[in-house]
């Protein structure tokens, strides 16, 4: 069975507020995900973000992106397009907050992976893998924006 969706649970030992400047901060966003190129944390920000290109799923290596929600400092969602890609994948990234004791819980879902496409799906497999590693990284950079 295939799935359209990555969902990933995490739970960081910092306030929200920390988590949610690594999430919204260029030079913390660099840290942890890619060095963004025209981010604002605002709804319609168009920016892109460059990382090593992929062969096997046919990704040249730069993202393109559009903030599509902004609730701060709850949650944040942007496309995920391969920039060099014909049309839209129609991926959307989104980074849920909530306060959790003393921390904050993190819920990520990355969506809009065709379940026809082997493409598509072992894009999904890949990418699943490596936001688990990026989310660590995260932790790491919010502990690091006091």
């Amino acid at each position: 069975m295939t799935r359209t969706e990555i969902e990933l649970d995490q739970f960081y030992p910092h306030p929200p507020a920390l988590v949610w400047r690594a999430l919204t901060a260029p030079e913390l966003l660099a840290r942890w995900l890619m060095p963004p190129d025209g981010f604002e944390p605002r709804v319609g920000a168009r920016f892109t973000m460059t990382a090593k290109p992929i062969e096997a799923v046919g990704f040249s290596g730069t993202v393109a992106c559009e903030v599509l929600e902004l609730v701060e400092p709850e949650l944040i969602s942007f496309s995920w397009d391969d920039a060099a890609a014909p049309e839209p994948s129609g991926w959307v990234v989104s980074f849920a907050l909530r306060p959790e004791g003393r921390g904050t819980r993190l819920l990520f879902t990355h969506r809009g992976f065709d379940p026809d496409s082997p493409a598509a799906q072992l894009s999904r497999t890949i990418m699943g893998n490596g936001w688990r590693r990026i989310l660590a990284a995260l932790g790491e950079a919010a502990a690091d924006a006091a």
